[in-house]
């Protein structure tokens, strides 16, 4: 696991691509970013700085809501046929999880609440 003790600032003035406001809301309390194993795993070389920076032109999608699952609010990107899937946990962490080149195993992965929450709480 990879832990980048940073403040964000709020969203730009432009707004991402299917950002959802309550990533909006949420983005100025982050104070540390976590990269678990896993999403080194699944995506090794993957500049974080992308999402975290809003920088939308290099996605179909950022910051997409998905679910909040035990408090923690999940959301997705999509960049080249690879969802990206990060949550803000409930100590403002943003917390990049997986990654999936295969949308049907993004979404099997998405319907194992159990095992988000333990990814999450072993963060």
């Amino acid at each position: 696991m990879l832990v980048l003790k940073r403040k964000m600032n709020e969203c730009p003035s432009v707004r991402c691509i299917n950002c959802h406001e309550l990533f909006q809301e949420l983005r100025p309390k982050i104070k540390q970013i976590v990269i678990t194993k896993h999403f080194l795993k699944d995506f090794p070389g993957f500049d974080v700085s992308l999402i975290t920076d809003c920088k939308h032109e290099y996605f179909k999608e950022l910051h997409k809501f998905e679910e909040i699952i035990n408090g923690n609010h999940i959301f997705r990107a999509l960049k080249n046929k690879i969802h990206i899937l990060y949550a803000i946990d409930k100590n403002y962490r943003l917390i990049f999880l997986r990654a999936f080149k295969n949308f049907n195993e993004y979404k099997k992965f998405l319907e194992d609440k159990k095992e988000i929450r333990k990814v999450i709480d072993n963060s």
